[in-house]
């Protein structure tokens, strides 16, 4: 790949448990289980690319903002996918609820907007 581009590299491997994988970034582990065989002590897969979502949500808004000099507080971001039983490697529907503090609603509204046209 050529110009001004960033390369982020994740490697996944299998750790001896069937339904679970180990993903290694910039040296961090974490452990995901598959979807359909989830464990206590692990995200699993879909609720990994949920968090991806969600998280870029935070950040991205609460970079805006602070870009902007818009007094966010505090904010946090509720993601919910809903994946039909019939085919459970795809989600049917996903929801977002930003909740921002610090601003009115007509400038929480704006902020989430950024986050959408990205």
């Amino acid at each position: 790949m050529t110009g001004n581009a960033t390369v982020e590299t994740v490697r996944s491997s299998s750790t001896g448990t069937v339904g679970r994988a180990q993903s290694v970034a910039r040296g961090h582990r974490l452990l995901l289980d598959s979807s359909s065989r989830p464990q206590p002590d692990a995200f699993t897969n879909s609720e990994a690319f949920l968090a991806g979502i969600s998280s870029c949500g935070v950040t991205l808004v609460e970079m805006h903002a602070r870009e902007e000099n818009i007094p966010v507080t505090r904010m946090g971001v509720t993601i919910e996918g809903v994946r039909p039983a019939d085919d459970p490697a795809s989600f049917a529907g996903i929801t977002m609820t930003f909740e921002i503090e610090g601003v009115g609603q007509a400038q929480a509204e704006r902020l989430v907007e950024t986050y959408r046209q990205r």
